[in-house]
């Protein structure tokens, strides 16, 4: 097959500037906080605020999503010509403009419409796991890959994807949902056989039963915790007793990485990644990327090259980030 060639990647001198040095801004929205970050050419924060996110009450979350866009505006001096753009959790259907979400009160609303007529202007949306992959993609754990999965290991499981230097097309305005992808058998029954653990499917927040998100979390590894040790114990508590050398806790982090492994691999075989960039409060586990390393070792099929497994370098303003580097990009395609 020959070669892809290249595409236009986002480069510092192709971003707007004000005056302050400002390039873009972009807003990481969750269930609690309206996180806005102004940036400048190097994408670095040169100034944020954060609003409690109106949960509840539609109206509300409109006017305080504006709000920070409008802060965003003014601060740059820039007005409305800087590119802003936002990152959420769950999804926006590119066609309807309909949202989904658990956290945020946006399901069954239209939310790109309200928005708009809020600001008199279209802003990007994008997925919060795309974004996290853009971030890490430009300028990131991920830098010179040309595809780039980030996968988000925290609360939940989920991923995004960016595919040269920008985020991966969605048909549902989604994540890589692989969460809630089930837990294969077969590595179930090699629990069984080497490490004589008999893990029973559990039920997911998603409907289903037996999903990867059920064990992968951290509620997950807090919960395959009590079954090995009776104990519930944070993730963070459970590394500490591996790392002191507790034999009892390093296996359950066996049983963890040994399902994690047959994520990564279900994520190498569907999307053939060059890296893997981890996030979330389970990336802080010591040594995570060599134990996934390790793991998706095991499993890798034939020949395959593995893709590389790294940390994420941009933690807490990855979110942010990778919605003011997709505003760029939409305003250099306008």
């Amino acid at each position: 097959m020959p070669a892809q060639p290249d595409q236009p990647r986002l480069a510092p001198a192709d971003m707007p500037r004000a005056s302050n040095g400002a390039s873009s801004g972009g807003i990481d929205l969750g269930g609690t906080k309206i996180e806005a970050r102004l940036f400048d050419a190097q994408m670095q924060t040169l100034d944020t605020r954060r609003l409690p996110t109106p949960a509840e009450d539609f109206t509300a979350f409109v006017k305080a999503l504006a709000a920070q866009v409008r802060w965003l505006e003014e601060t740059s001096g820039l007005g409305a010509a800087l590119p802003v753009g936002i990152g959420l959790p769950g999804l926006i259907d590119p066609e309807s403009g309909l949202g989904f979400a658990a956290n945020i009160p946006i399901t069954g609303q239209n939310l790109p419409a309200a928005l708009a007529e809020a600001l008199g202007r279209p802003v990007p949306l994008l997925n919060d796991c795309q974004a996290f992959a853009l971030s890490e993609a430009l300028g990131g754990a991920g830098t010179g890959a040309r595809r780039v999965i980030g996968l988000i290991m925290g609360t939940g499981i989920g991923a995004g994807l960016a595919q040269d230097g920008r985020a991966g097309y969605r048909a549902n305005g989604s994540a890589l949902e692989v969460g809630h992808i089930g837990l294969p058998s077969h590595a179930l029954q090699e629990l069984r056989d080497r490490l004589g653990v008999d893990l029973a499917l559990r039920d997911c927040g998603c409907g289903r039963r037996g999903c990867f998100e059920t064990c992968l979390s951290g509620p997950g590894l807090s919960w395959l915790a009590r079954q090995y040790l009776g104990a519930e114990l944070e993730p963070a508590d459970l590394a500490q007793r591996a790392g002191d050398g507790e034999r009892a806790a390093e296996v359950v982090l066996q049983i963890w990485a040994h399902l994690a492994g047959e994520l990564l691999l279900t994520l190498q075989l569907a999307h053939d990644p060059d890296c893997i960039v981890l996030g979330g409060g389970l990336s802080q586990i010591p040594g995570v990327e060599l134990r996934l390393a390790a793991a998706l070792e095991r499993v890798r099929l034939g020949s395959m090259r593995a893709p590389k497994i790294a940390i994420a370098q941009h933690g807490d303003s990855s979110g942010a980030r990778g919605a003011a580097l997709h505003a760029l990009a939409q305003a250099r395609d306008i």
